[in-house]
């Protein structure tokens, strides 16, 4: 593996999660592969899960590692060509990662939407010129249509839980005060459908997703409908991604924040959020505190795909 964006980037996602237990029954089998290796985590954005399991996992893996927070710390950086810098930003990010992408063997980007341009977020400006420049393996952090080591920990986390074969996964929005990026949503439906999972997505109307990552996922606008017979429920907030809406919220409706009103109508389903998560408003105490609830062993496991992301990348420097 070069890079990591997207659940498209695992050749093989059996053997991935053959990996990830094999990992998870032994943190450090691989603790050499990374020796005198090193990784640059770049934040453009906050974290605190990224943050500390991907650098857990670099250090399973024998890495040294470096943090840049691009916002504390370090040069405001330009990232349009053919700007003439005459503002705040003393540098530009074309000549940032090549001289980042020299300290290090492999880089790690964290950029979400900005929604202040569907084109470029959807072309991943930011992540390809990381790609494109820094002359290093990069994976993504989460950037901005898309959260790859998020998802594959979901998809642990259910594969360890799950009763049958096929089980019934749902995807719900659910309320936030604040415009939320597609990044989860959009990663998370390609990785269950992958998984050949049976993938409903409900959402009130004007909160569609791109079809690209939609997939073969029946979508419901019935949330309760939606719940009936689900083994997992994955909640989570996004705005509008169609038309002029790109990036607003058309509701805060109550009666989606996911409550043992919809639970009760699940076969007594796992509840499952990336973290963090607005309480009584994306789920209810009760919820999100139950027996059911796997938003602990989920957050656990993004050390777990992290290292196996990165066993693969630094396989691939040999």
């Amino acid at each position: 593996m070069r890079n990591f964006t997207s659940v498209n980037d695992i050749c093989d996602l059996k053997k991935a999660l053959d990996e990830a237990f094999e990992i998870k029954a032994d943190r450090f089998k691989y603790s050499e592969l990374g020796k005198n290796k090193t990784l640059m985590m770049v934040f453009f954005n906050s974290s605190l899960r990224t943050r500390l399991s991907t650098q857990k996992a670099a250090l399973n893996l024998g890495m040294n590692v470096i943090v840049l927070d691009i916002n504390q710390g370090a040069w405001k950086l330009e990232t349009e060509r053919g700007v003439i810098m005459d503002g705040d930003k003393p540098e530009h990010i074309l000549e940032a990662i090549p001289v980042m992408g020299s300290y290090c063997d492999v880089i790690g980007v964290r950029s979400f939407a900005r929604f202040e341009n569907k084109e470029d977020d959807y072309n991943e400006v930011i992540l390809n010129q990381f790609i494109k420049y820094s002359g290093r393996p990069v994976f993504s952090m989460e950037a901005a249509t898309r959260h790859p080591l998020q998802s594959f920990a979901d998809l642990i986390t259910i594969e360890e839980h799950k009763t049958k074969p096929r089980p019934k996964v749902v995807l719900t929005w659910a309320p936030h005060p604040k415009a939320l990026p597609q990044a989860v949503p959009n990663s998370f439906a390609e990785w269950m459908n992958a998984a050949d999972y049976d993938f409903v997505i409900t959402h009130p109307k004007g909160y569609e997703l791109d079809p690209a990552f939609v997939g073969n996922a029946r979508v419901e606008y019935d949330q309760m409908k939606a719940f009936e017979g689900a083994d997992f429920v994955y909640a989570k907030n996004w705005a509008a991604y169609t038309g002029d809406n790109y990036g607003k919220v058309l509701s805060t409706d109550r009666d989606w924040t996911v409550s043992e009103r919809q639970m009760a109508v699940t076969n007594n389903a796992y509840f499952m959020h990336c973290l963090p998560v607005r309480r009584n408003m994306i789920v209810t105490d009760d919820v999100i505190e139950s027996e059911r609830s796997l938003v602990i062993p989920e957050a656990a496991n993004r050390e777990i795909s992290a290292t196996v992301v990165l066993k693969n990348i630094l396989e691939g420097l040999k």
